[in-house]
């Protein structure tokens, strides 16, 4: 602007040394040495200079913000990738910590040890044919290597509360006579789709039964939807406890696990003391743990252990079972009724060893070995795998 101003006001040329100056020095070449620059005429000058430069300019910033964006563009994902991988141990890495699939169609599976054997129960997964068994059975010697009971229900008969079919996440302990009691999510007569705890104890001592249901189910809040996913735990002054989810989702307004719109309904775990019998409830249910947004619509599966060195850990899922994102998570407290700690990372989760979808798992008492189920198809399979649990309260995959 100063040169174009000062050509407005006086009415002499410029010199040819300045102009050509001016122009060698926007072309980047010295104008000593430039045998052309006499020969441009002074109108070509005058309107060249200022348009050349502005035009650099904006060449330069637009190359500028070009560049800047490739290099965005190149390193944040392999920033991203790299922060991913240091949060993960490298347990996750190693594929002697595998978990193995053991059976096909076996969710929800509850673990039980006695006699040097194996027991795992699963849910019915044949929807609505009432002629599978209400609780199918599979049996192992050696971890990896689990064998189904063909054709054999661990609960042939059925409570006159309960439908014939959809029978959920079974799970059984020994009480202390050594009879054995059966823990379960029954389907409602007069309120289809909606499940409440039944319990179930065994006619003599065999852990495949058969198990006899009560009258009545154990655990039933319909204000908060039913009640799934019983697990049995006896902690170390001997006293039998049921942890259960409250099947809150079950009455959502719609969308993921019919808990996806808002509002989004409050999904708790919930803890119940029992008398020896195990099914005889003393006092009220406490909660224990509830959902938040990292959980998705619900939170579900719970499991709880307690080391020897008095730490609790909660096993548990979250999300929808139908999505990607369910998986196996964990909390851990210093006492059983909480409060509990999450752990900043899900024991396991979609990806994994390429697992999808994980989730539903149930840990042995010494806390070694795990089963859960994940997608396989069009199937939920059952798969065993082993853990390690550390003494920062973190928990990861381990060799069986």
């Amino acid at each position: 602007m100063n040169g174009l101003w000062s050509r407005l006001r006086s009415p002499s040329k410029p010199s040819i040394r300045s102009a050509e100056a001016e122009c060698g020095a926007d072309q980047g070449i010295n104008p000593l040495k430039s045998p052309d620059s006499a020969s441009l005429s002074e109108s070509s000058i005058r309107d060249a200079g200022p348009w050349t430069r502005g035009k650099i300019l904006t060449l330069s910033i637009l190359a500028f913000f070009a560049l800047t964006l490739i290099v965005v563009a190149v390193t944040v994902p392999v920033l991203l990738v790299k922060r991913n991988r240091s949060h993960d141990d490298p347990s996750y890495h190693d594929a002697a910590n595998r978990p193995v699939q053991v059976l096909s169609d076996f969710p929800d599976p509850g673990l039980l040890h006695v006699n040097n054997t194996w027991y795992t129960y699963g849910t019915n997964a044949a929807k609505n044919d009432s002629e599978v068994p209400h609780v199918p059975v599979a049996t192992a010697t050696v971890f990896n290597s689990w064998t189904r009971l063909e054709d054999h229900d661990a609960m042939p008969s059925l409570s006159s509360w309960e439908t014939k079919i959809n029978h959920y996440a079974p799970d059984v302990i020994q009480r202390d006579d050594g009879r054995f009691v059966l823990y379960y999510s029954g389907e409602l007569k007069d309120w289809l789709y909606h499940h409440c705890v039944g319990v179930a104890v065994s006619n003599g001592t065999n852990p495949a039964g058969p198990f006899m249901p009560q009258s009545k189910p154990l655990a039933c809040p319909r204000n908060q939807g039913g009640a799934i996913d019983p697990s049995p735990f006896r902690d170390v002054d001997g006293k039998l406890y049921v942890v259960y989810k409250a099947d809150a989702n079950s009455i959502g307004h719609g969308g993921d696990c019919n808990n996806g719109k808002k509002p989004v309904l409050a999904v708790p775990i919930l803890l119940q003391e029992l008398e020896a019998d195990g099914v005889t409830p003393v006092g009220n249910p406490v909660q224990i743990l509830q959902n938040d947004k990292s959980d998705g619509p619900l939170v579900e599966a719970p499991n709880i252990l307690r080391t020897p060195q008095g730490i609790y850990y909660l096993f548990f899922s979250s999300h929808c079972f139908t999505s990607p994102k369910y998986n196996v998570k964990y909390a851990y407290a210093t006492s059983l009724k909480g409060p509990y700690t999450r752990a900043n990372r899900p024991l396991l989760k979609t990806g994994d060893f390429d697992l999808i979808s994980p989730g539903g798992a149930t840990v042995s008492r010494d806390g070694t070995k795990m089963v859960f189920h994940a997608n396989c198809g069009k199937l939920r399979c059952l798969y065993a795998a082993a853990i390690t649990i550390h003494a920062n309260s973190t928990i990861t995959p381990s060799s069986l």
